[in-house]
C-alpha cells in the first residue's frame, strides 16, 4: 500500500510540473572570501529593532519623521515608529515586497501577488498596474520612482514568490524589468531575458538602472539615455553571494543585499538538468539549505565593491534582503527574519 501511495504521489508531481525543464548551468568558482570580501562581523553592531514583533519585513522605506514602514508575510504594511511603536496600518491580501516612498507621500508597493500597488496616506490601497498586455504579472518584486514619476519594478519569474526555488533550479531567464507612468498610466517592457530580476534602482542621474540577477550573482546595467541608451551590460559578476534588493544612497553610490552567501552544494548541482530534476521532487527540507548569514555591499555604478558589512553567524542579522542608507545609517530588512536592523556607518 504504501508502495502504491509513493507511485501515485510521484505520478502526480510528474504531472504537475510538466513545464518544469532546467537545463545546465556551469556557475563560476566562487570567489575566495579574502581582500574586500573578507569576513567582518560589522552587522553584528547593528541596533535591533521589534524582535519578534515582525514577520519577513522584505523591504523598507522611512518617512520624512523617522518612522519605518515595510510590507510582511501576512500582507499587512508595518508601521514602526521612533518610540518602538509597531501598527498594522493596511493590507493588501498578497505579499507585499519593494516598498518606496513618492514625492507625494504615497507608498507605493511592489506585491509579488497583486502588482504595483499605492497605499495613500489614510492607508488606502489601489492597483496601480498588475499585468501586460493582459498577462497579470507572476512576481512583482521591487521598484525605484524617477524624478518624473515614472515607477521602474521588476517581474521577478514566471513562478510566483512561494515556488521562487523553482526558478533556481531551472536556471532559465524568466525576469523583466518594465517602467509604469502614472500619468498615462502605460507600462512599458525595459529588458527581458535576466536570471530572477530582483532589486532594481535608478543612478543618480538617471541614465541607467541596475537590477539584480539573484540566480547569476551578477548585476546587470541597463542604460536610459545617451549613446548607449536601450542596451545593457553586466558591471560585476560572480558574487559571493545571492543579491537581493538595491538602493542608491546619497553619493551615487549603491547597497546590495545579499540574501546568504553562495551555496556550493547548489553550485555542484547545477550543470546536471537530471539532478535538479530529481531534486524538485524530493520534499523541501531535503534540498539545499540557505546558510544563516548577514552580508551587504556597497558599490559605485561601475561594480566596484567598495565596502562589505557581515554577521557571519548569522545570530543578529540573517536573510538581508534590504538595505537603505538615511543619514549615515543603514536600514535593514529581511523577507524571512523577525527584526528590523539600523547600522550607523563609520
Amino acid at each position: 500500500m504504501k508502495l502504491l501511495q509513493i507511485k501515485i504521489i510521484f505520478l502526480l508531481g510528474f504531472i504537475s510540473c510538466r513545464t518544469f525543464s532546467p537545463v545546465a548551468y556551469e556557475p563560476p568558482l566562487k570567489p575566495e572570501p579574502v581582500g574586500i570580501y573578507e569576513p567582518n562581523t560589522e552587522l553584528q553592531k547593528a541596533i535591533l529593532l521589534a524582535i519578534g514583533k515582525v514577520k519577513g519585513l522584505e523591504s523598507l522605506d522611512v518617512d520624512s519623521d523617522g518612522n519605518i514602514y515595510g510590507g510582511d508575510k501576512d500582507g499587512r504594511i508595518i508601521r514602526i515608529t521612533l518610540k518602538g511603536e509597531i501598527k498594522a496600518i493596511a493590507k493588501t491580501s498578497g505579499r507585499p515586497l519593494g516598498v518606496q516612498f513618492d514625492k507625494a507621500g504615497n507608498l507605493i508597493i511592489a506585491d509579488a501577488y497583486k502588482g504595483l500597488l499605492s497605499m495613500d496616506k489614510s492607508g488606502k490601497i489601489t492597483t496601480l498596474v498588475a499585468e501586460y498586455n493582459g498577462v497579470p504579472f507572476k512576481f512583482t518584486d521591487d521598484l525605484d520612482i524617477a524624478q518624473d514619476g515614472k515607477i521602474y519594478f521588476t517581474d521577478a519569474s514566471i513562478y510566483e514568490q512561494k515556488e521562487y526555488l523553482y526558478d533556481l533550479l531551472e536556471a532559465r531567464p524568466y525576469g523583466r524589468v518594465f517602467v509604469y507612468d502614472p500619468k498615462t498610466k502605460e507600462t512599458q517592457l525595459l529588458l527581458q531575458d535576466l536570471y530572477f530580476a530582483n532589486g532594481i534602482t535608478l543612478s543618480k542621474n538617471e541614465d541607467f538602472l541596475l537590477v539584480n540577477e539573484t540566480y547569476r550573482y551578477r548585476i546587470t546595467k541597463l542604460w536610459l539615455k545617451g549613446p548607449k541608451k536601450g542596451t545593457s551590460e553586466v558591471i560585476i559578476e560572480n558574487l559571493p553571494g545571492f543579491p537581493d534588493n538595491i538602493t542608491r544612497n546619497e553619493n551615487g553610490e549603491f547597497w546590495v543585499a545579499l540574501f546568504t552567501v553562495r551555496n556550493d552544494r547548489m553550485d555542484n548541482m547545477h550543470p546536471s538538468p537530471v539532478v535538479k530534476k530529481m531534486i524538485y521532487f524530493l520534499p523541501k527540507f531535503l534540498w539545499p539549505k540557505a546558510q544563516p548569514y548577514g552580508y551587504a555591499m556597497k558599490l559605485d555604478g561601475n561594480g566596484k565593491v567598495l565596502m562589505t558589512v557581515q554577521d557571519p553567524t548569522g545570530e543578529h542579522l540573517k536573510d538581508v534582503t534590504s538595505v537603505i542608507e538615511k543619514k549615515r545609517q543603514l536600514y535593514i530588512g529581511s523577507l524571512y527574519n523577525d527584526r528590523v536592523g539600523i547600522y550607523v556607518l563609520p
